[in-house]
């Protein structure tokens, strides 16, 4: 059995529409130097633009009639393109770093996780605590409340508390931000 013949799907353009993809009978014509020249015909946009040896840009394609401009194209795509990577360029995405600790953590051991988690913070990441009990250390949960709380202290001037100690089975999870 043959299959019926389709046309291959239209592919929808990046950018707005330029020279002979504006269907519309009249637009608004901004030219090269930005003065308005009113309503046009569309033909004679374009012929205008193609003396001057450019492209009819649409530029906002909802009115009635639509505004184009005189521009060059591949100028416009390649400053729009320099635009989005400088944008993409200065985002920061926010980590989450995790740092592990034991209710009998030794104080040189409590240290270094300190000065880790202080790094992490100034790169501007949050920082997530897991303390994990083992065995019949689940006897003395104040030991590791004592030892949350010392954290909390101790990084109170460059973090902050976004989501406080809350138990999950046998860890203790606490969550906190850079001011």
């Amino acid at each position: 059995m043959r299959r019926p013949n389709r046309a291959p799907p239209t592919v929808a353009k990046e950018g707005p529409r330029t020279n002979d993809e504006i269907r519309n009978a009249q637009i608004q014509l901004i030219d090269a130097e930005g003065v308005n020249q009113g309503t046009v015909e569309t033909m004679v946009a374009i012929k205008m633009a193609m003396e001057a040896g450019m492209d009819l840009v649409e530029i906002s394609p909802n009115t009635s009639p639509p505004v184009c401009k005189i521009m060059d194209y591949g100028k416009y795509k390649y400053s729009a393109q320099k635009k989005a990577a400088e944008a993409r360029k200065k985002q920061k995405v926010v980590e989450i770093k995790e740092i592990k600790l034991r209710p009998m953590i030794d104080d040189h051991d409590y240290d270094v996780k300190m000065r880790a988690m202080q790094r992490f913070f100034e790169e501007g990441d949050k920082v997530k605590i897991t303390l994990r009990y083992r065995g019949r250390e689940m006897a003395h949960q104040e030991i590791g409340t004592k030892l949350l709380d010392k954290v909390k202290a101790d990084v109170a001037e460059f973090a902050k508390v976004e989501q406080d100690a809350k138990f999950e089975g046998r860890q203790v999870v606490m969550v906190l931000a850079p001011r």
